[in-house]
């Protein structure tokens, strides 16, 4: 049985794969170069836990380790040799993001309960994790951010959260906590995307009246 902190580690490399893949594909339809979108799919993997890492006051995980950029260049290979098959895939993005935002939740929450902090401050953490690095991504391609728009986004990192609290107070091993909790974010991302299930938009008085 693996030691928590190597599930977390494991969990943590493996969602930066995810998302730096799912940064340099985005990045792949702006006129970016290869050092470029490299730079996108790092930002996207460690924004979340650099803002984490510094509301928890400690130095950022990337900064004591090295393996995180090699991720990302793995990740940037992987995309250059398979390109003609990811970039044609539309749904490529969605599902490398998703399966981030998954990981990432959980990666975040396992930080919050090491620091000894409140459930829902933990939860917070996770949605911090898993969703800060798109919004810095999207905001150096000139995107509007996914987490401002109407997709169950950060809501499934809540939703997934919530289940990691259920199975951390009926006892249940890490590993099956942090599994089952982020199958569940990656399967209400999958299930809202596929049904079109989204939150109301915010809308003017103006609009309204057009």
């Amino acid at each position: 049985m693996l030691a928590d902190g190597n599930i977390t580690t494991i969990l943590d490399l493996i969602g930066t794969f995810a998302f730096a893949i799912s940064g340099i594909r985005l990045a792949s339809g702006k006129d970016i170069d290869w050092f470029g979108a490299y730079i996108v799919g790092l930002v996207t993997a460690i924004g979340g836990g650099t803002t984490r890492d510094l509301l928890l006051g400690v130095t950022p995980f990337w900064m004591l380790d090295s393996k995180y950029f090699i991720t990302t260049a793995v990740a940037l290979g992987v995309t250059l040799l398979f390109k003609n098959r990811i970039f044609r895939w539309g749904h490529t993005l969605f599902l490398f993001d998703a399966i981030g935002l998954g990981l990432f939740t959980i990666v975040g929450i396992s930080k919050g309960l090491d620091a000894g902090l409140p459930f829902w401050v933990c939860i917070v953490l996770g949605g911090v994790t898993g969703t800060v690095g798109g919004v810095f991504r999207d905001v150096l391609i000139n995107e509007v951010p996914l987490l401002f728009r109407r997709d169950i986004y950060a809501v499934a990192s809540i939703v997934g959260g919530m289940l990691y609290f259920l199975c951390y107070q009926l006892q249940l091993s890490a590993f099956i906590s942090e599994l089952a909790a982020a199958l569940t974010v990656i399967l209400v991302r999958i299930v809202a995307v596929k049904f079109h299930i989204h939150l109301p938009i915010l809308k003017s008085i103006d609009a309204k009246n057009e």
